[in-house]
């Protein structure tokens, strides 16, 4: 019988191609997502606390990278109390009604000692397509990724405060996962 079961097991990795993925959990305490909102007169910074996916690396090529990201919205942070209440309200991020926002990678591309991540970002319902640089490396079983770029919150129809808050909102994201 065990050899039945690990010729059928060595069957399926042949026919797989022999792709080995490694596996790294997304949780809040290895995967930062921040913010930065400016305005005219300053700028505040935030973040949420919840964050749960996966990112899988099939052989170690980080051109094949798969990353799948849920944002607890109702974790969002900001540097004044009174503003996170704000944000997590309708005018913003909505928390009630989308209590999570969603990443979810379709494409990797080698741009020089860097990459180019391009995925579906959801944002209140709305899916949006987004390609951003980043850092990336593995070492020591550990997924290493930095980022930081902007996206224009309007796309999504956050569109409470124009003229009074900037329209375009960078984004930070961390991650140090170990396999």
């Amino acid at each position: 019988m065990w050899r039945r079961f690990l010729g059928a097991a060595a069957m399926l990795v042949l026919l797989s191609g022999g792709v080995v993925a490694a596996e790294y959990a997304l949780t809040g305490s290895n995967t930062t997502v921040t913010f930065i909102g400016t305005k005219p007169d300053g700028k505040h910074d935030g973040g949420f606390k919840k964050v749960t996916g996966a990112a899988n690396v099939p052989d170690d090529d980080l051109t094949k990278l798969k990353i799948e990201v849920e944002i607890d919205t109702t974790s969002l942070y900001s540097d004044n109390p009174k503003l996170t209440n704000h944000l997590k309200s309708p005018d913003f991020f909505g928390v009630k009604t989308n209590p999570t926002a969603k990443f979810v990678s379709s494409r990797v591309e080698k741009d020089g000692n860097d990459y180019r991540i391009t995925g579906d970002l959801t944002l209140l319902g709305k899916t949006k397509a987004i390609t951003f640089p980043a850092q990336i490396s593995i070492k020591d079983g550990t997924l290493n990724l930095t980022s930081k770029f902007t996206i224009d919150r309007t796309q999504w129809g956050m569109t409470y405060g124009q003229g009074k808050v900037d329209n375009e909102v960078t984004l930070g994201v961390k991650i140090a996962a170990k396999k």
